[in-house]
């Protein structure tokens, strides 16, 4: 299968956090065309903190999208012109006030290539510990809480913590695990 062509690009709506597009696209295969909505945003990090006592770092907070409170790792987007790595430590720092000696990538996924166009990328950050105060945004509450491993596999399997790009960056610590 081969990469379809790209006929027509229209700028529909250009808002705080994302672009919305109506792109038109042609089979290279059975010629058949189509106008697809597509949303680009920046990208995006999460941060797996873990503690010296081994806890891991998670944030509480309301999520407009669902109108509800969540449990997350901190994160969020990667700034322009900022390489992931960075943007995790600065991150992390901003929502959490943990800072971590070491930072390593362990995953990158892609949130929903039906109709978005950035990765989320997942580092583990080791021997986090709390050093700063958090700088929230204007409109950002974070709850920073601790919570063991077992813990943290007890939210996922009760549907506590739901979030797919949270979810998935659990699957890439658990794996890491299963290297080190």
């Amino acid at each position: 299968m081969e990469k379809w062509s790209t006929l027509k690009k229209e700028e529909m709506k250009h808002g705080v956090i994302f672009r919305y597009r109506k792109i038109t696209r042609k089979s290279p295969d059975t010629g058949a065309e189509g106008c697809f909505d597509v949303l680009s945003f920046a990208h995006w990090v999460n941060v797996i903190a873990v503690t010296e006592e081994g806890k891991i770092v998670m944030a509480r907070q309301y999520r407009n999208g669902t109108d509800r409170v969540t449990l997350e790792l901190p994160g969020g987007a990667i700034d322009a012109g900022e390489d992931p790595k960075t943007a995790a430590a600065r991150e992390l720092r901003e929502e959490s006030g943990y800072t971590a000696s070491d930072f390593k990538l362990i995953g990158k996924v892609e949130p929903n290539p039906a109709f978005q166009t950035n990765y989320c990328y997942t580092y583990l950050a080791l021997n986090a510990k709390k050093t700063e105060v958090q700088e929230l945004d204007p409109c950002e509450e974070i709850e920073v809480l601790e919570y063991s491993k077992k813990e943290i596999d007890e939210l996922i399997t009760s549907g506590e913590i739901n979030h797919a790009l949270i979810v998935a960056a659990f699957y890439y610590y658990d794996n890491q695990l299963k290297l080190d």
